[in-house]
């Protein structure tokens, strides 16, 4: 079944801009959103979800209360929710395989949804803007497309992409909203950061620098972070990127250098040392082979715990 905003089916192909104009309840959501001031969040209950990763809870979950991620600027983030039993999922998409990515995202709810026979599916994208390659508005459109492809009737709510979400500063032009949070027992989305971008932010970012695709990073049932184990081949030329000033590395590693928050230099260079150091995971990354498990402990922070057998 189709994509429907207001109860009504969306015609596609179409932009963003021209969607929101023939439905000005999206258009007046997406102002609101972007007319937020950026609200810092905090480790406590927090679940950050980094690029082609997904997260799943819903508001029965003991641990977390917050899934969130940012540092988006052609990437979209994807919130899908179930309003019957609450379930929802955050992601974090970067147009590397659409296609394979939304079905993730749809069974990350419905294992939840056996218990919800009323209730609707809801889906809100926010992120992009009017990027020189047009890389934004090509992803708004997949992502769209995908959801439209779905057997179940999806109702898109929140539409704050691409040419929706930009701004100009001498004729450049930046994403206004980069990152955003959604409280999974409230249902509020809003625009956040994320100072403590943990566990294991390097082993995770590496991952999605060499190129991993599109991952599950937590069990709802256990309530556990489950990280690894990844396997990925050395980065090409990583010394040779290590020597690189900053100009380079952003003209090279970035999808839109004038447009990346003022770490995202920080953030590469330490993922490529961390590469340099483990040019393909070891036993020393995943000791047995096994996976890389946390668990939130009585002051909402991740703690790690030994995973089964080791």
């Amino acid at each position: 079944m189709p994509l429907l905003v207001e109860g009504r089916r969306v015609r596609l192909p179409q932009s963003a801009g021209d969607l929101v104009r023939a439905h000005p309840l999206l258009e007046e959501r997406a102002r609101l959103l972007r007319g937020q001031s950026v609200q810092q969040v905090g480790p406590q209950g927090l679940l950050y979800v980094q690029q082609r990763e997904l997260a799943a809870a819903s508001p029965q979950d003991g641990s977390i209360s917050i899934l969130g991620s940012d540092d988006a600027t052609t990437c979209h983030i994807v919130v899908l929710r179930h309003t019957g039993n609450g379930a929802t999922c955050l992601t974090h998409c970067d147009g590397s395989d659409t296609k394979a990515e939304v079905p993730l995202i749809m069974s990350s709810i419905k294992s939840f949804s056996d218990h919800a026979p009323c209730g609707r599916l809801e889906v809100h994208l926010v992120g992009g803007f009017s990027d020189d390659r047009q890389l934004s508005q090509k992803l708004t459109h997949q992502l769209l497309s995908e959801f439209d492809r779905q057997e179940d009737d999806i109702h898109l709510v929140t539409l704050c992409v691409t040419e929706l979400n930009d701004r100009e500063e001498n004729e450049r032009h930046f994403p206004i909203i980069y990152g955003i949070a959604v409280n999974i027992k409230t249902a509020e989305i809003y625009r956040a950061s994320f100072p403590d971008r943990g566990p294991e932010e390097e082993l995770r970012a590496a991952r999605a620098l060499t190129g991993g695709p599109m991952i599950s990073i937590y069990d709802a049932k256990t309530e556990q972070l489950r990280i690894g184990p990844y396997s990925w081949m050395p980065f090409p030329h990583v010394d040779f990127w290590l020597q690189q000033d900053d100009k380079q590395i952003l003209e090279n590693l970035s999808t839109s250098p004038l447009a990346e928050p003022p770490h995202f230099v920080e953030h590469i260079r330490s993922t490529l040392m961390f590469l340099k150091k483990h040019p393909s995971p070891t036993n020393a990354l995943f000791p047995g082979n096994k996976a890389l498990l946390y668990k939130k402990n009585e002051d909402g922070l991740w703690e790690k715990i030994p995973s089964p057998g080791s």
